[in-house]
């Protein structure tokens, strides 16, 4: 099936470009959602009357999601959570959770705006957490977790666990003590 892409559409293609997608994902998704036509003489004719119209409205989203950027990049979120005595969560924080904070904090953002690529906060500590706000505007900022009595158990910047610096740190003392030699016994 040929389309004409009304909008960009991530790693598809920019307004205008005649495409060749499946049947199901042109119907689907790029036709009901408004992103691209049937790419018919018509329809072609239509497109290029109103391109200007439709690439004047795409900068403005762009614009209006970099300024939505810039306000999360000033934002510092901090949840604060129930957690065991070894820093591990009773539960997790997930999409949602985060959605919410930045509401409550002045920034609205939507659940389906949140990325999280390495699955729910289950740890105390700063986590970087990714906003997708349009398809050329990818925010990260850094997420606080800290218990009910105000711990912050292993924090550390990058997200990574406390499991995977003591690991970290085992393999380097392997790496430091010296092999016993064969040719010294005997």
């Amino acid at each position: 099936m040929e389309v004409i892409l009304l909008e960009k559409v991530e790693n598809l293609g920019n307004i205008g470009d005649r495409v060749k997608v499946r049947p199901g994902f042109g119907r689907n998704y790029l036709l009901p959602k408004g992103k691209a036509t049937v790419a018919s003489a018509d329809n072609i004719a239509l497109f290029e009357a109103r391109r200007a119209e439709l690439e004047t409205k795409q900068a403005e989203e762009l614009r209006a999601a970099e300024a939505r950027g810039a306000e999360l990049q000033a934002l510092r979120i901090t949840i604060t959570a129930r957690a065991g005595t070894e820093g591990k969560l009773f539960g997790s924080l997930g999409t949602i959770d985060i959605a919410e904070a930045c509401t409550a904090a002045g920034v609205p953002v939507q659940r389906s705006e949140v990325r999280m690529p390495h699955g729910p906060i289950r740890l105390l500590g700063e986590h970087q957490v990714e906003f997708h706000l349009h398809t050329d505007v990818n925010v990260t900022i850094p997420v606080m977790v800290v218990g009910e009595d105000g711990t912050i158990f292993g924090a550390v910047p990058g997200g990574e666990t406390p499991e995977a610096d003591a690991a970290e740190a085992e393999a380097r003392a392997e790496v430091e003590t010296p092999a016993p030699d064969a040719h010294d016994a005997g």
